[in-house]
């Protein structure tokens, strides 16, 4: 049995699997800004569905970040309170056992590119966006790491070809000012919305206030501009988006008829032959991602 966790900064998802088949499947809230209490929860998840399925498991863990190789503490986190901290060690000492941990959207890129929305395909690129803006690269199915564990983390690059007033741009966790992830996030979204209250994206993506209309055609046209850059640099056959704000419906049609401005020679041969397409597997990706880390093929 193959468990797999994908920690995210709301929720912690965790799937028990047998080969293809879903055994069982749990969910709950992060608990935010409380390290112990995360490996606490992680650890929780991991022994419920050991419970409910009457086996033991290896286990695999999604994160949003990576493990720094020379130091073996989280890195790159936007869950800020997982940042230097020994996640692996820590939560091998709870378990009792070995783990093996990877970034999030690299777990999520292969689990499409292995049997998902990219199978088949030679590049593909995976985004995650929800609580922040992650994203992985697959090379013939398998995950490209890169000498920092960085590869394809394109949330934290300028957007590209920005309009007056998006300069600037909001300051970001990693200190930089202007990242694509401050624009392109689920809480990015909706502070842009300029509508009295606290939406969420998905109010937002279901409202029928102009306020709303207006802020979905700045966060497409964003996220034109950033995935144009991602198709000059990289060429991908297929973009596949997940996290929460990939159940918006509208951006399948309206960001690839809008990128086609900003990628390199497209003008001469009149359209863009990558293709923009939501996750086969959903919420299940991620996790499903992160328990492939124990097979042979793995991110």
């Amino acid at each position: 049995m193959r468990i797999g966790i994908d920690l995210g900064g709301t929720k912690i998802a965790g799937v028990a699997l047998d080969g293809p088949t879903e055994l069982a499947r749990l969910r709950l809230d992060t608990p935010r800004d409380d390290y112990a209490a995360t490996i606490e929860a992680m650890a929780g998840v991991v022994e419920d569905l050991e419970r409910i399925t009457r086996q033991r498991g290896s286990v695999g863990i999604g994160i949003p970040g990576t493990i720094s190789p020379p130091t073996g503490l989280v890195k790159n986190a936007n869950s800020i309170w997982l940042l230097g901290r020994p996640l692996g060690t820590d939560l091998e000492a709870r378990l009792q056992r070995p783990i093996r941990i990877a970034n999030d959207a690299n777990c999520f890129v292969v689990s499409e590119a292995t049997d998902g929305a990219a199978a088949g395909a030679e590049v593909a690129f995976g985004v995650i966006v929800g609580t922040g803006t992650g994203a992985g690269v697959a090379i013939r199915g398998q995950a490209l790491i890169g000498q920092h564990g960085i590869a394809g983390e394109w949330g934290h690059n300028p957007l590209p070809w920005p309009d007056d007033d998006e300069r600037p741009g909001p300051a970001c966790y990693c200190g930089k000012s202007g990242c694509i992830e401050t624009f392109l996030s689920g809480p990015a979204l909706a502070q842009d919305c300029r509508l009295a209250g606290r939406l969420t994206a998905a109010e937002i993506a279901a409202s029928d206030r102009p306020e709303a209309h207006a802020a979905l055609a700045r966060y497409e046209r964003r996220m034109a501009r950033a995935l144009a850059s991602i198709i000059n640099v990289l060429d991908p056959d297929v973009i596949v988006l997940g996290g929460g704000l990939s159940n918006i419906s509208r951006l399948y049609e309206n960001v690839p008829r809008l990128w086609g401005d900003y990628v390199f020679a497209a003008g001469a041969e009149k359209r863009v032959r990558t293709r923009l397409v939501p996750a086969r597997h959903g919420d299940a990706s991620g996790v499903r991602g992160a328990a492939a880390l124990w097979d042979t093929r793995s991110p």
